[in-house]
């Protein structure tokens, strides 16, 4: 009887061991961070406007620089089709630098527009609707400028366009580029042109905003590295588990 009653406490005694030792593993819930609330629709839509901003920021600004079109090979506004052959006649006839200064000319004056015309773009951004933002946010990587793209270019336009005008007759580039198509035209035989380069201009500047912040936005879904806030980061998790 004595051996039972000893098997029994030993028993017990080991049971309550293990217990503890089960118990000192459970970790102490004060202790850990408290889970992360939902976010509401007001953080998914201003975390989409955030990303924008930060496109434009940190991309777009750099086109308003010296070069910041001429130099950047994804946005450096060419020659339209209309004037390459004047180019090439230009060459030709031993005027190279004179068409070189005219296509430095151009992206000059997208520069320059895109300096004045970047606040215009911000406002754009405000109009974003929340089932705008969630669209964007579970759709293709470049979603959001997309958007943008197709909501926004007639808008755009119609203040780009009179501030590529002032840009262009402010660098130079109407009254060179006159001359240049004066000279031209008048080579005999030639075929005359006379193309509309604020039109022209206006849509490789919009163009190349676009492309821009296309980059950014892309960084911004595919780098973690890239989502610089806490909402940044809290919004596009949810991208990320779609």
């Amino acid at each position: 009887m004595k051996k039972i009653i000893a098997f029994v406490v030993f028993a017990f005694l080991t049971g309550c061991a293990e217990l503890n030792t089960v118990v000192n593993q459970i970790p102490d819930l004060s202790k850990l961070p408290a889970m992360t609330p939902a976010l509401t629709q007001g953080d998914i839509a201003n975390g989409l406007k955030e990303a924008l901003n930060k496109g434009i920021e940190k991309q777009v600004v750099k086109l308003t620089a010296q070069d910041g079109y001429y130099k950047n090979a994804a946005v450096k506004i060419l020659l339209p089709a209309e004037l390459q052959k004047v180019d090439t006649k230009l060459r030709q006839l031993g005027m190279g630098q004179l068409a070189d200064e005219g296509l430095k000319l151009l992206n000059r004056a997208a520069e320059e527009a895109v300096k004045e015309a970047t606040p215009i773009f911000v406002n754009a951004i405000t109009n974003m609707s929340f089932t705008d933002a969630k669209n964007i946010l579970m759709g293709q990587n470049d979603a959001a400028t997309m958007y943008l793209k197709n909501s926004t270019s007639t808008a755009l336009y119609g203040k780009f366009n009179p501030v590529i005008e002032r840009s262009l007759n402010k660098v130079g580039a109407t009254r060179a580029w006159a001359s240049i198509i004066d000279k031209y035209n008048a080579i005999p035989l030639v075929t005359k042109v006379n193309p509309n380069l604020t039109d022209y201009t206006t849509n490789k500047a919009m163009e190349g905003v676009f492309k821009m912040i296309a980059v950014e936005e892309g960084n911004i879904r595919t780098n973690l590295n890239s989502r610089t806030t806490d909402l940044l980061k809290k919004v596009f998790e949810l991208q990320d588990k779609k």
